[in-house]
């Protein structure tokens, strides 16, 4: 453990590099220079990304942000109150179930899901950072590291030479910092894409606050409110590799969508593809769990170290997660927040995945695992699917009745 030469004496704030200005990148530095550090945040594009549809936060990820004051409040977010699951199957069409339970969740704990745009989370994000005195480097794309005894060198493709104490990398899926530690390792497709936009809430849908799912034959669609008149949407189907450019999608594409099955479903799933604008269409991909997520100074989080297929609601969630336990063996190792030996900061990185690295690793395969159940083909096997779902839901009924009586 590294101890302050002082009680009443801090050094000067201690750069750590922050590869990556997606969501973990900002919502890291601001933790880091909350505690402390002098973070800069190196983005590889030349400014804020407009990648991305809608997440949602869940209450292990909503908790993290609020150990920063005034943070939670400013990512804001439009509260889910329920949750609708409906079969569009025309063989076994019909409410499979509507459950409250998300706004039971947040009278009872003070925080419950919020559906928010990508775009507004990670806006919202830099403002505060900003707000910090947090510096934002675009147009820097990671190339190389050369570790030093006590820090490191990161060099760009633009040139930029940068040494920092040490450097966490949080970019994403593609992450160059992975590639730099470990060598190139394409990611794994899932045999699944998504296709999906923003349109306005359609009338049976306004003041419900619902995020809500659509299951047919093959395909899923999910859709949760962003704000007072929006709500964000997703197609899932089994489909050819599809490359996440998000770039606009081509018009044969677009056009595809529009005259589909999924433009004709009820429960208002027809609405929101037919309304539907901004419309992007990815493939949806995870990789094998690593054995280790840091060498000497470097170390990954995020969808850099556990990227994952977002059927499970949780991949900013973990990042978060990630981010909190970081933090908390930042302090207890490092309280002073001065220049870390190297053993220090093993010492912090094995703890963190030796916590971090099984938890992830299991979500990773159950949202993989959920993604297959979503798009479940063949009649019988959809049936089945529903049946299981019904059941479910009746179960967590009668559970809920059971603590209420």
């Amino acid at each position: 453990m590294d101890f302050c030469a002082s009680p009443r004496a801090r050094p000067p704030a201690l750069r750590v590099a922050v590869v990556g200005g997606g969501i973990a990148g900002p919502a890291l530095a601001i933790f880091l220079k909350h505690n402390g550090y002098d973070p800069v945040v190196y983005e590889r594009t030349s400014r804020a990304c407009e990648a991305g549809l809608c997440l949602g936060l869940q209450p292990n990820g909503l908790r993290v942000l609020a150990k920063v004051p005034g943070l939670l409040a400013h990512v804001g977010g439009w509260p889910v109150d329920a949750y609708g699951f409906y079969s569009v199957l025309p063989e076994d069409a019909g409410v499979l179930a509507e459950l409250d339970q998300p706004r039971q969740l947040r009278l009872a704990q003070g925080l419950g899901p919020v559906g928010i745009r990508r775009t507004d989370l990670q806006r919202r994000l830099f403002a505060f950072a900003r707000g910090l005195g947090v510096k934002v480097r675009y147009g820097c794309k990671l190339e190389a590291l050369e570790q030093r005894e006590d820090s490191v060198v990161l060099k760009f493709d633009n040139g930029l030479e940068e040494e920092a104490s040490f450097v966490v990398g949080c970019d994403g899926l593609h992450s160059n910092t992975r590639s730099c530690l470990f060598g190139e390792q394409p990611a794994d497709f899932t045999g699944l894409t998504q296709c999906g936009g923003f349109s306005p809430i359609p009338d049976p849908l306004r003041g419900k606050g619902m995020t809500m799912s659509l299951y047919g034959n093959g395909v899923h669609l999910v859709a949760v409110q962003v704000d007072e008149d929006t709500m964000g949407w997703a197609v899932t189907q089994r489909e050819a590799e599809a490359k996440e450019t998000w770039r606009a999608a081509e018009d044969e594409i677009v056009a595809e969508l529009m005259e589909s099955q999924f433009s004709t479903w009820d429960f208002c799933g027809g609405e929101l593809v037919r309304s539907g604008t901004h419309i992007t269409k990815y493939g949806l991909y995870d990789r094998p769990t690593l054995e280790t997520w840091h060498q000497g100074r470097v170390v990954l989080i995020g969808d850099a170290a556990h990227p994952t297929s977002p059927h499970l609601g949780q991949g900013a969630n973990q990042a978060f997660e990630d981010i909190d336990l970081l933090i908390g063996l930042l302090e207890k190792y490092n309280p002073c927040a001065q220049a870390p030996s190297t053993p220090t900061l093993e010492t912090v990185f094995t703890e963190l995945e030796a916590v971090r690295i099984p938890r992830t690793a299991k979500l990773v395969q159950l949202a993989r695992a959920q993604g297959e159940i979503r798009v479940t083909q063949g009649v019988e096997a959809c049936k089945a699917r529903n049946d299981a779902y019904r059941e479910k839901f009746r179960r967590k009924q009668l559970g809920k009745a059971r603590l209420e009586s």
